[in-house]
């Protein structure tokens, strides 16, 4: 079976430790050369696009880089047709798209018709598996270890939230998730986590989360999906900023990071984002050495079955 990468649990901890120790390495061979790798936007990308395509040419392969209006997802073609053509040309398809279930029948449909093409998920409504790749890998890089680490994610629980707190537990992390009633992590996600022996905290406290932490991290309170919801989210998120105050409750040592794009003045100061704690720009550099990583392992994994 071809291995796909939809969400962070996907990955086993020691594949995840693997990918991120390929991300680590320079001299990666070419697995990519002479070969196709697709990349769909369905939404508008920044970081991820040029991560991806970035690590496509640094593993030798030609990016292919594919906006949603120009395959029109069951309105052009199926969602099926789509995956099955792609499959046609390259070694890998990775797509950043509004709703999950698009991702999975992609993978089915490749599945199905016995192509070992693996399916990657750049960012879906749930989760956001190569971020936390990259997330991990900051972590790892700026306080030598992963395991043990104290994370306070404050914010809303969303995408990046989960596939943080999945790739946590994965890796051994403690995570506390700071957020407003009705932004919380749901309770079946929540006890699915814990099921796995996951060490997630829950609180509507950002100073009850940060307090002693390695990591502090912050996302964007309104996502691409949600303007409508401006005034209430704001309102509901009022007292979760990362200001100075809040960051100095964290372990003396302890980083910031950031997702991105960054609203300045919402959910985090310029001060803290700019300030002497902060790892974002190394976190999003980091982007596209787990992306390389991460490529680097489904293409030798899908040649194995071959």
């Amino acid at each position: 079976m071809t291995r796909h990468v939809l969400s962070v649990a996907d990955l086993a901890p020691a594949e995840i430790r693997a990918v991120l120790d390929l991300s680590e390495r320079a001299n990666l061979a070419p697995v990519l050369r002479g070969r196709g790798v697709a990349l769909v936007f369905e939404f508008p990308s920044a970081r991820t696009r040029n991560a991806a395509e970035l690590a496509v040419v640094d593993l030798g392969g030609h990016p292919v880089t594919i906006r949603g209006e120009e395959i029109g997802f069951d309105v052009r073609e199926s969602v099926e047709d789509v995956a099955r053509t792609l499959g046609c040309y390259h070694a890998l398809v990775a797509a950043r798209v509004a709703e999950h279930a698009t991702l999975e029948r992609m993978a089915a449909a490749l599945d199905g018709a016995d192509a070992p093409v693996p399916v990657v998920n750049l960012l879906s409504d749930l989760e956001h598996p190569t971020e936390a790749l990259g997330d991990l890998l900051t972590i790892r890089q700026c306080l030598g270890s992963l395991e043990g680490k104290r994370i306070a994610f404050v914010g809303d629980a969303n995408n990046v939230c989960r596939s943080l707190v999945s790739g946590c537990i994965a890796v051994g992390a403690e995570i506390t998730v700071a957020s407003p009633p009705g932004y919380q992590l749901d309770a079946d996600f929540l006890a699915a986590a814990r099921a796995q022996g996951g060490a997630v905290e829950v609180t509507a406290e950002p100073v009850v989360a940060v307090a002693g932490a390695d990591v502090v991290y912050t996302d964007v309170w309104l996502s691409m999906a949600d303007k409508a919801e401006a005034v209430a989210k704001k309102a509901a998120f009022r007292g979760f900023t990362l200001d100075e105050a809040l960051v100095e409750r964290a372990a003396p040592g302890a980083i910031v990071l950031h997702c991105l794009p960054a609203h300045r003045g919402e959910e985090i100061t310029a001060a803290v984002l700019e300030g002497r704690r902060s790892r974002v720009w190394a976190q999003a550099t980091n982007r596209r050495h787990a992306m390389r990583g991460l490529f680097f392992f489904l293409v030798e994994s899908a040649g194995s079955t071959r």
